[in-house]
């Protein structure tokens, strides 16, 4: 169990944001199944796609409010630590080459 998870009241789950891993996107899914196999996690945001329009198409599928399906992840990160019930966690989806200008937006 994620040290985060056990400092957690009973039942709440870890708010789990993700950036890239929209419609079509195979290591998205992959990302979300494993996030569910032990019921730490659940997701509630998320920047999808290169496009807002692409982003909020995905969102629904995922249960995700469009409320909560970002534009960008310059968009996502500050939104979502100005949040009461912001993310607690992120998982970075994108390409490889991509992946440090996003985890830098959300430290």
């Amino acid at each position: 169990m994620p040290q985060s998870a056990a400092r957690l009241p009973p039942g709440r789950r870890l708010r789990l944001g993700m950036v890239g891993g929209g419609q079509g996107a195979f290591i998205g899914a992959v990302h979300r199944y494993a996030a569910r196999l032990d019921d730490h996690f659940e997701l509630v945001a998320g920047a999808f796609a290169s496009t807002p329009e692409r982003s909020r198409a995905s969102a629904h599928p995922l249960g995700v409010t469009e409320e909560r399906a970002y534009g960008s992840f310059a968009e996502m990160a500050p939104a979502e630590g100005a949040r009461e019930d912001g993310i607690d966690v992120v998982s970075i989806v994108t390409p490889n080459h991509l992946h440090y200008p996003a985890a830098k937006a959300f430290l």
